[in-house]
This record gives C-alpha cells, sequence and structure tokens, in this order.
C-alpha cells in the first residue's frame, strides 16, 4: 500500500501540467490557476490542521514559513504554470527536475554541507541536459529563453521545499506548515492574477488542481514516506516528469525530440544520482 500511496502522488503531481493547460484552454490565466491552486488547498490544509490539533508555530519559524510560501508557494505555482503556458507540459515537467541541482548549490552555501564528486556530477548532467533540451525542441514543444526561464525558476523554487523541510519538517506536522504557507501563496499572487468567468468545467478542473494534485498528493506522498525509505521514494516519485510527458504526447499531441529525450534523461538520471548511497 505504501508504493501504492507514493505512486499515486507521483500521477496526481504528473497531472498538473494537463490540468492547468486545460484549464488555459477554458479561458483562465495562468497565473489564475495557480492562485486557486494555493486557495484550494492551503483551506483543506488549515481544516485539516485545525482538526488534528497540531502545535502551533513560534513567531519566528512562522516568519520563515511566510517567506516560504511567498516564494515556495507564490513564485513557485505561478512560475510553474507559465513554464506550461509557454512551452508545454513536457518540457516544464522536466525542468522542474533541476531542483536537486540547485539544491546541491544552496545546501552548500546555506546549510555548509559537503561539495562533494556526486554533487558536481549532479550539476553538470543537469546544465548539459538543459542545453540538450534547448537544442533539441521537439513537436508543440516551445523551447525559449521564456519557457525554459519559467521552467529554471520553478526548478529553483521548488528546490526550496528540500531546505525549508530539511530545518522545519521535524519541528512540526507539515500540515500545519501548508496551512500557513500556501494561504500566504494565494495572497501574494491576489494583485497579480486577472480574473475570469469559469465555467463548470474550469471549475472542475481547478478542484483537481487543488484538492487532488496539490493536498492530496502531498497528503499521500506523507504516508508513504512513513512506510519507505526516502531514497526509494524519490527515485518513484522522479516517475512524475514521464508520466507528464507520456500523458502531454496523448492529449495535446507534445513530443521532444530525440537530442531533448536525451537531454531529459540526463536530468532525470542527475535525480537518481542524490539517492545513492555516499562512500567515506
Amino acid at each position: 500500500m505504501a508504493y501504492f500511496w507514493l505512486l499515486t502522488a507521483a500521477a496526481l503531481w504528473g497531472l498538473l501540467g494537463i490540468f492547468g493547460k486545460l484549464a488555459v484552454q477554458q479561458g483562465l490565466a495562468p497565473l489564475e490557476v495557480a492562485f486557486w491552486r494555493a486557495v484550494m488547498a492551503g483551506s483543506l490544509y488549515f481544516l485539516h490542521s485545525r482538526i488534528t490539533r497540531d502545535l502551533p508555530l513560534k513567531a519566528a519559524d512562522a516568519a520563515v514559513t511566510v517567506l516560504f510560501g511567498l516564494l515556495g508557494g507564490s513564485v513557485f505555482y505561478g512560475s510553474y504554470q507559465l513554464a506550461v503556458n509557454t512551452g508545454g507540459v513536457s518540457l516544464a515537467s522536466v525542468l522542474l527536475y533541476t531542483a536537486p541541482a540547485f539544491v546541491a548549490v544552496m545546501a552548500r552555501v546555506f546549510l555548509k554541507e559537503a561539495f562533494g564528486l556526486r554533487n558536481l556530477i549532479l550539476v553538470f548532467l543537469t546544465i548539459v541536459g538543459v542545453a540538450l533540451i534547448s537544442l533539441g525542441g521537439g513537436s508543440k514543444v516551445q523551447v525559449t529563453a521564456q519557457s525554459l526561464g519559467w521552467g529554471l525558476l520553478a526548478g529553483f523554487t521548488y528546490a526550496l521545499y528540500y531546505l525549508y523541510g530539511k530545518l522545519y519538517f521535524h519541528k512540526y506536522n507539515p500540515i500545519s506548515l501548508y496551512a500557513l504557507a500556501l494561504p500566504v501563496a494565494a495572497v501574494g499572487l491576489y494583485p497579480f492574477v486577472e480574473f475570469h468567468a469559469k465555467t463548470p468545467l474550469a471549475w472542475g478542473i481547478l478542484l483537481c488542481i487543488g484538492v487532488f494534485s496539490t493536498y492530496f498528493a502531498y497528503w499521500a506522498y506523507g504516508i508513504a514516506l512513513k512506510r519507505i525509505p526516502t531514497v526509494q521514494a524519490s527515485v518513484i516519485a522522479s516517475l512524475e516528469p514521464v508520466i507528464a510527458a507520456g500523458l502531454a504526447a496523448l492529449v495535446f499531441h507534445e513530443f521532444l525530440a530525440p537530442l531533448a529525450l536525451l537531454g531529459a534523461a540526463l536530468v532525470l538520471g542527475a535525480v537518481v544520482i542524490t539517492t545513492l548511497p555516499v562512500k567515506r
């Protein structure tokens, strides 16, 4: 059952880009999709934390969580939807997994962790992979400075989850942290959102994004982490861009060119490298 929950989380995350693109086709702007994602998931996390009566955050920790909500919520959710809109689902999902390379660099700068040969290979493979994706492109995949920029920004802000989680997930229930961070993310996005009239179908797509691909996906991933090693969880979760790319090909006829596929393989290979044990 633990592997079932983990695969469920990966599949639901893989659907984010599909749902986001469908929402845009219904007349919504990418930042509005990101806003409603934060509102819906944040509301559920808030209710969840009130039911479980989690430990309240200390003032200093709450302040850091607010900052995380703006960067890991507002900027991350917004940049990912903009990456999907400008470059396509498959491109955005692969660029999202440049996060481990950003983690390696930030962990060295902020946490003073060692930057050994493994991290050097990780960063190198990620850079080469992104370069090959840029050169390769594909059918209905728009590789531009704009799409690459939004995708890499999404990867960078996604990497912040590692730093924040390492500092706070052992101190508090993650649900209580998301209960503050995601409403803050919605507030941060609000000034930049242009709201549009929504059909029942559009509301249904937004519910799928907020409830299933965000709230339920994180919840399922948390259940799995309690029962299987983090290393295995990380590898299986990296199926997300594979699922996203497969669905994008099926639904939107997006196909990465062979050179871009090689680049994507290098990026995902770099993710697997992060799970290998370190020998002294």
